[in-house]
């Protein structure tokens, strides 16, 4: 395929995004491109300077010193703020809450558009966060809504991080999906819904494997149709 075929997956915090579309990319051989872990370094940033994540003008200003940059090592996304790796300290519950607030700040979400365009515009993509259908990659080959119970999600993210070795709880986990939820679906810069012309993908009852063979079966199918 001499395009770039592009797949945009938007959905809730914790529907498994990341890692169905990173087992995906790689069963296409395609880019897997997290954005979530891009608004991730920025609110990181924000809590190592002591920045409240929803004084716009203070998280505005700082967006010109930062140098995030992504690597991908044995096919695995690593994110770099200047020199120091922090795809682990990113994945912390407080630097998700805010990522969240800084993800609704119409100055961030401008300043890293461009810087995921044009990742797509350059290779094949599977690319996941909460407005990828509906305004980063409006024109995608394919989109998918991925979605699934509170419950669910949260178990599976907490199980996610005690793999990682990060020691929390359900019920902070649970707090933090539902806090993520309010905020990405009520925030005024391009909140969270499914695009018009979007696939839903509802995993609440299936397992992993499962799920990943439904999102590769959508791409199969999307592919053989536009070749």
């Amino acid at each position: 395929m001499n395009t770039p075929f592009s797949v945009a997956i938007d959905g809730p915090s914790g529907a498994g995004k990341s890692t169905l579309a990173r087992r995906a990319a790689a069963r296409f051989g395609f880019l897997y491109v997290d954005t979530g872990a891009i608004y991730r370094c920025v609110g990181l940033s924000c809590l190592r300077r002591g920045i409240d994540t929803k004084d716009a003008p203070r998280v505005e200003a700082l967006l010109p010193e930062l140098q995030i940059h992504l690597a991908y090592r044995e096919g695995e996304q690593r994110m770099f703020l200047g020199e120091e790796d922090v795809s682990s300290e990113i994945r912390q519950p407080e630097v998700s809450i805010a990522a969240s607030d800084v993800s609704a700040l119409p100055a961030v979400r401008a300043y890293l558009l461009e810087m995921q365009r044009s990742l797509a515009r350059e290779n094949s993509v599977i690319m996941d966060g909460r407005d990828i259908g509906t305004v980063v990659l409006p024109d995608a080959s394919l989109k998918v809504f991925l979605t699934a119970s509170a419950e669910a999600r949260a178990a599976r993210r907490l199980l996610e991080l005690e793999q990682k070795g990060v020691k929390t709880s359900f019920e902070e986990v649970l707090r933090d999906i539902e806090y993520r939820d309010q905020q990405d679906s009520s925030r005024a810069a391009s909140p969270l819904r499914q695009a018009e012309d979007a696939v839903l993908l509802d995993t609440s009852e299936i397992g992993l494997e499962e799920s990943v063979d439904a999102l590769c079966a959508l791409i199969a199918a999307r592919m053989e149709q536009i070749k």
